[in-house]
């Protein structure tokens, strides 16, 4: 695939840039990403595009114009992917997604634009989506954007994803909170890195866009971690049996009896005897709920609202979401698990040329059917 093709050659010329310690391979890659496709706020007659800081966390907000005898709107607080790392709410490829949203659902969206790795790490993301979602929930702010509080939806892609899920977990916690979201929908999401031999892990683990040895260096660098610990994750030595960390948590994740049979095919569970707990010592965020929300306990499950999980086959993070979504609904959510056989991870924002895939359309037209008849 040409954009794969591409892609892993700027990944390596910004690798070396990193080995010769002239800057850092992220700080590069996406100033290149950024440099030739941020946007600047330019609104038309269909949507008006501002930028705002809440709770000095930048958004971007569109604002379809107001109708005759219309009072309130629906809202979409959206969390961009990226690994945490790359992108920007402000590219194009967001931008007009999240335009074609709010002209769709007649919404206002309000995009984040969190502080990415390197410049920040694990947990000033989740922190930065959490602030901005929280200033927006405010009677004031919604009233000032004619936004109906009980009709907000939190939502995002891959790590965006990430945070929009432990973000609504957050919030639901919140004994303060007076307006909450209504609904989550999750794009494909990343939510959890308990154990990288998930069968979609390893049926996928070399499939372009996302081969798992780059979502394991997402991870690592989310959490400001050392490459060198990258062979254990892959082989889960950080979650061995004699890890005891760990244990309490295996529960919750155990895949052979939380995907249907047509996921888990002939795969079997790769769980070490022996490991290393320095891993989890040096890195406990591997097990902090607030990074991992596929591991929150059931309690904070059950307080989650009606939810949509888009999944695609060809993705090492087909089985995050399938998991999640099994145990929500074993708490008693109500979720609707989308399902794409022949989609990849990422495919939702590649909708406009050059990269403008039939895969996107179908996904991201599905995906704002359902938060139409849902929000």
């Amino acid at each position: 695939m040409l954009l794969d093709a591409t892609f892993r050659a700027v990944q390596q010329t910004c690798h070396l840039i990193h080995y010769l310690r002239l800057s850092h391979h992220l700080i590069i890659l996406n100033y290149l990403i950024c440099t030739f496709d941020k946007l600047k706020s330019v609104s038309s007659e269909d949507i008006n595009i501002t930028d705002a800081v809440f709770d000095g966390v930048e958004v971007r907000v569109f604002e379809p114009p107001a109708k005759r005898d219309e009072r309130l709107k629906r809202s979409v607080v959206y969390i961009h992917g990226g690994g945490w790392a790359l992108a920007s709410a402000r590219t194009s490829l967001y931008n007009n997604l999240c335009r074609i949203m709010a002209e769709s659902l007649n919404a206002v969206v309000v995009s984040v634009e969190y502080r990415l790795v390197p410049e920040v790490c694990f947990p000033e993301q989740f922190h930065d989506a959490l602030r901005a979602t929280k200033h927006f929930l405010q009677a004031d702010v919604l009233a000032e954007y004619s936004v109906d509080p009980s009709r907000i939806a939190i939502s995002g892609d891959s790590a965006g994803g990430n945070l929009a899920a432990a973000v609504c977990q957050q919030l639901s916690k919140d004994e303060h909170l007076t307006i909450r979201p209504k609904l989550q929908a999750l794009i494909y999401p990343v939510l959890q890195a308990f154990d990288f031999n998930t069968p979609s892990y390893q049926q996928n683990m070399n499939m372009p866009v996302l081969p798992r040895y780059v979502m394991i260096n997402y991870w690592i660098d989310y959490f400001n971690g050392n490459y060198d610990l990258a062979h254990s994750l892959v082989i889960n030595n950080h979650t061995a049996l004699d890890v005891g960390q760990a244990l309490s948590f295996r529960g919750r994740l155990n895949w052979t009896s939380l995907l249907p049979s047509s996921f888990k095919k002939n795969y079997k569970p790769v769980i070490q005897t022996t490991g290393k707990a320095e891993i989890i010592q040096e890195i406990p965020a591997l097990l902090d709920v607030r990074a991992v929300p596929l591991l929150a306990e059931n309690e904070t499950l059950q307080l989650q609202p009606k939810t949509y999980i888009l999944t695609c086959e060809n993705d090492v993070l087909r089985d995050d979401g399938v998991m999640y979504a099994k145990r929500l609904e074993h708490a008693g959510v109500e979720v609707t698990l989308d399902h794409f056989d022949d989609c990849f991870h990422g495919c939702m924002i590649f909708t406009i040329w050059p990269t403008d895939f039939s895969a996107g359309i179908q996904t991201r037209n599905s995906y704002i059917k359902w938060l139409d008849e849902n929000l």
